[in-house]
């Protein structure tokens, strides 16, 4: 297997292998909380700390844990239960110390858990046999590059709020249309840093 420099795999997850608008996971969040900047940088700061940590958490189960003992095959139960675990952590400690982020977030803040970017990446990482340096650079970067495609769309909607559009392309319709868009502006990037 090739070695892949940890900082190509963080700058390829940011924008060649974008979790939304490369492999559309995470779209259920995008899309319902993509209506204000603010809300959207917030829980794109939150998805990328749950990213990098859970990746690197799962990293540690899965190679020291599940593969000596050969339990491989529970890798989704474990992730899951990792991932909710920590999430429900992070959402206890932005209810502490951050009330009005914690009320402006509202119900998504608990589904980052279901967030399938989140499993997805701990998936990949396994698959794609990276290292720890690896699979944290992969983590941090598909955050941020997930929090990119958020904020870029909360931006674009805030622009054509007040635009005349047909009836059946208000609201999931135009927000489904730009999203295609972005990927294949993103499509461009593919030609400087590629990962598999």
């Amino acid at each position: 297997m090739i070695e892949i420099n940890p900082l190509v795999i963080f700058f390829a997850s940011i924008f060649t292998n974008n979790m939304i608008l490369s492999n559309f996971l995470g779209m259920c969040s995008f899309i319902a909380v993509s209506n204000e900047i603010k809300t959207s940088l917030s829980l794109g700061q939150a998805v990328t700390f749950v990213l990098a940590c859970t990746t690197v958490l799962n990293y540690f189960i899965y190679h020291y844990i599940l593969v000596p003992l050969g339990f491989e095959y529970l890798r989704f139960i474990v992730f899951i239960i990792v991932i909710a675990a920590f999430v429900q952590l992070v959402e206890m400690i932005i209810e502490r110390y951050f009330e009005t982020l914690y009320y402006s977030l509202g119900i998504f803040l608990p589904l980052i858990t279901v967030n399938c970017a989140i499993l997805g990446v701990s998936l990949f990482m396994t698959i794609r046999e990276y290292n720890l340096f690896q699979s944290f650079a992969f983590g941090m970067g598909s955050g941020l590059g997930w929090t990119l495609a958020i904020v870029s769309m909360a931006g674009i909607r805030k622009k054509i709020k007040n635009a005349k559009l047909p009836k059946g392309l208000e609201g999931p319709g135009i927000t489904l249309i730009i999203t295609g868009i972005m990927a294949l502006a993103f499509l461009g990037f593919s030609g400087i840093v590629q990962i598999q």
